[in-house]
């Protein structure tokens, strides 16, 4: 896998300060963001785009709401966010906002995907390994709900799951369900 590294920089935030590093592999930037002492065993949160949720907190989903619960666990714990760049599960910010609209309609997350003839995920978490390997990190603890995480890393030994536990809304409980329901979310 060939993959540029940048240097380390100091990222201070409102959870508290930690420590930023971008992995470029192809035409995606992803991230790690960590904090100043990483505990042998870290608590670790595979975290995919979702502009709508990260950044403008979408109700839709629960995305952003899991980023903020991990940035303040791992600051209090000690861990790492891997931020990778595969937003909407992997089909982009343009069909997303297309599959939206078909949400709009009554459609759910994953039908609306197959109606604009994508699969439901596309997402690939190989890069992982390789940003976990860099950090010489051979063991973690992952927060996560997705069931494809805790088998997708091949080189790392997860030793537990960390839930992450959100209320639902509204506008996310069907959502949640199709996650729970279809994908297997662990919720």
């Amino acid at each position: 896998m060939n993959i540029e590294i940048s240097k380390i920089a100091n990222l201070p935030t409102s959870y508290g300060d930690f420590k930023i590093q971008s992995f470029k592999q192809n035409d995606k930037e992803h991230l790690a963001i960590f904090t100043y002492t990483l505990p042998s065993i870290p608590t670790v949160r595979i975290h995919s785009e979702c502009l709508t949720g990260d950044v403008f907190k979408s109700l839709k989903c629960d995305c952003g709401e899991q980023l903020d619960f991990a940035l303040k666990q791992i600051q209090k714990d000690g861990g790492m966010v891997i931020y990778l760049r595969q937003e909407g599960r992997g089909i982009g910010l343009f069909n997303k906002v297309n599959a939206y609209s078909l949400q709009d309609l009554g459609h759910d997350t994953i039908k609306a995907n197959e109606l604009l003839g994508f699969k439901q995920d596309y997402r690939d978490y190989k890069i992982v390994d390789e940003i976990l390997k860099h950090f010489n990190i051979k063991k973690i603890k992952l927060m996560t709900n997705n069931p494809l995480k805790l088998t997708s890393l091949k080189h790392t030994k997860i030793v537990k799951r960390v839930p992450i536990i959100i209320n639902s809304c509204e506008y996310n409980y069907e959502y949640l369900e199709t996650k729970k329901e279809k994908m297997g979310h662990l919720l």
